[in-house]
């Protein structure tokens, strides 16, 4: 089964991407990809290239530049992982290096 996680934290906090080749993290992608749970990762830009997209009742698009909500959190990025279960992919999530700096939400695809 596949499941999303979403890396969550602040983003002022967040290590940049200059540190992109960190041990924790090669080490983290180097273990995943050799279990072949690892499908798709990428970091995501800042919430100040966010436009959010709504739709009104009347069927009007709505367009506001920046993320959904304010909060102290944000969606730093993801990974989309293949494994046997829940208890595997909670696993996984616990070993993230990005587990340190903010939570992660682990949720299943519709399949």
């Amino acid at each position: 089964m596949r499941y999303m996680l979403l890396i969550c934290g602040d983003e002022n906090l967040a290590p940049g991407p200059e540190h992109e080749d960190d041990e924790p993290m090669t080490t983290w992608f180097t273990e995943m990809d050799g279990r072949g749970v690892r499908v798709v990762s990428q970091r995501l830009r800042t919430t100040a290239t966010a436009t959010t997209v709504r739709t009104a009742e009347s069927g009007e698009v709505l367009l506001t530049d920046g993320p959904f909500a304010e909060t102290k959190e944000q969606i730093l990025g993801f990974e989309l992982i293949e494994c046997a279960d829940l208890d595997e992919a909670l696993e996984i999530a616990g070993k993230h290096p990005s587990a340190r700096y903010g939570p992660i939400e682990v949720r299943p695809i519709w399949a």
